[in-house]
């Protein structure tokens, strides 16, 4: 039988807020645990819960940016569920009347493929706080440092089909709210994670299929290998004649594999009513005017800036733009040299991008600032030294070694550009090899390479690659 996969996602944003949705309590990460925890998170007795005003204005924000609906009028609502690290004992949420409904983007697939998905809502809600497995043999502790963090929840309409339509719209998504600044989308430290709702249909099939959904996944490599564990899971069960259950799991990053953790609550579980110690939010159509006035540019803006401004292909314009440090690292580069915006684009998603990798560092953090790595591309486009060369030179500077001209210099690394100097490489790789010169005048146009890669050698990588395939052409005529 040939199946068809439904996904969804449930996207927890961590808002970039000083304090907590409901409390004055800091959201610093990395503080000692239960230090940031006030009355107000603990749910104490004669605790009333006030609305932070800044999440509303990130959450409008959100909305504006992804062509969605922002209610005038929201309400807040408790969610009632019993989790240890929850000491409440239910959620402040919004269920009914969210703040943010009906939007959609465009994501961008390998092949070029572009594909608009539905958001179907984006509401506000408290975090709760994290239980802690591994800190005290035979016990779980409590940290409630967490609890009352802002978070605004974004679920998709269940329209993407692959594992890796998924991670398109949900890097789509960071991408959104670290250009807003509403979060810093640090999904090592929980501010950015996803919840993947899964299911299987006989293509041509209308009605869903029973779901499953795998929680906290926090990084896109997970989410596509969870989607394909639980995909190829799903098919084999019902292949085999079994119905799926419908429930929620967790992925285990160590075996690849998700696993169940609890049987899936309907929304009738958990007993929701407006919360009676929150009025609900209204938000003038006058301040929203003001928050469209204040949103920066977008990545769908910026990708067309940089496609009209530096003339760059698709891919390039894509890949740049949808970091914003990577963005603003680009544009830097390109005000501090004289090279072409392509050599500018080829070097920042190649040799550095391999650099950060290599390291684990965010192009923020990049030890070679825009300027150093603009002047290294200004010595390429100068012939001051080659494309080669100037990967040795990048390695330098990465290491700390100085300057692009101080290293050029202090390692003799300068191109050479003297046509009589490298006129005498020529000649002799040409005297040297009589029986490939044979070869080459007697059609064999590959051996051609050869001549260039011993011209090459012999000059220590510095001659000018244009001229000594101009040189040899020549000689070899």
């Amino acid at each position: 039988m040939q199946w068809e996969t439904v996904i969804g996602l449930e996207i927890h944003v961590q808002l970039a807020t000083q304090s907590k949705i409901f409390s004055a309590a800091s959201t610093a990460y990395g503080a000692e645990p239960n230090t940031q925890a006030c009355a107000v998170d603990l749910g104490l007795p004669g605790v009333l819960p006030v609305l932070n005003q800044e999440v509303v204005r990130m959450a409008a924000m959100f909305g504006l940016a992804v062509d969605a609906t922002v209610a005038e009028r929201s309400i807040f609502a408790r969610k009632n569920y019993f989790y240890p690290d929850s000491p409440k004992g239910y959620q402040i949420s919004q269920f009914e009347k969210p703040i943010v409904e009906h939007g959609r983007l465009e994501i961008v697939l390998g092949d070029g493929e572009r594909k608009t998905i539905g958001i179907t809502r984006a509401h506000l809600e408290e975090d709760a706080g994290k239980s802690l497995h591994d800190e005290f043999p035979n016990f779980t502790g409590i940290d409630l440092n967490r609890a009352g963090t802002p978070l605004i929840e974004i679920v998709s309409e269940p329209e993407m089909r692959s594992a890796e339509e998924a991670v398109a719209y949900m890097k789509k998504i960071h991408s959104i709210v670290r250009y807003l600044g509403i979060s810093d989308g640090n999904m090592q430290e929980g501010s950015f994670r996803c919840d993947a709702n899964v299911s299987m249909r006989p293509k041509g099939q209308k009605e869903f299929g029973t779901r499953t959904e795998t929680k906290n996944l926090n990084s896109f490599r997970f989410v596509e290998r969870a989607i394909n564990f639980e995909v190829a899971r799903q098919i084999d069960v019902l292949e085999e004649g079994g119905e799926i259950t419908q429930e929620t799991r967790l992925y285990d990053a160590n075996k690849d594999e998700t696993r169940p953790m609890r049987s899936k609550e309907e929304s009738n579980d958990y007993r929701y009513f407006p919360d009676p110690d929150l009025l609900p939010v209204v938000i003038d159509p006058e301040v929203l005017q003001q928050i469209k006035q204040t949103l920066p540019e977008l990545p769908d803006e910026k990708i067309a800036r940089f496609k009209n401004d530096y003339s760059l292909s698709d891919y390039d314009a894509d890949n740049l733009a949808m970091n914003k440090d990577t963005a603003e690292y680009f544009e830097e580069t390109v005000k501090y040299t004289g090279a072409k915006t392509k050599l500018v684009a080829n070097w920042i998603l190649g040799e550095l991008s391999a650099a950060l990798n290599q390291d684990s560092i965010e192009i923020s953090a990049s030890l070679v600032s825009a300027q150093m790595f603009g002047d290294l591309l200004t010595r390429i486009e100068d012939n001051t030294i080659s494309g080669k060369i100037a990967k040795e030179v990048f390695q330098a500077m990465w290491a700390g070694e100085g300057s692009v001209d101080s290293i050029i210099e202090s390692k003799g690394l300068k191109q050479i550009t003297d046509s009589s100097e490298i006129e005498a490489l020529v000649e002799q790789v040409v005297v040297n090899n009589p029986g490939q010169v044979e070869q080459y005048r007697s059609g064999k146009d590959k051996v051609f390479g050869f001549f260039v890669g011993q011209v090459m050698k012999l000059s220590k990588g510095k001659a000018n690659p244009q001229q000594v395939n101009d040189l040899l052409k020549n000689k070899l005529k």
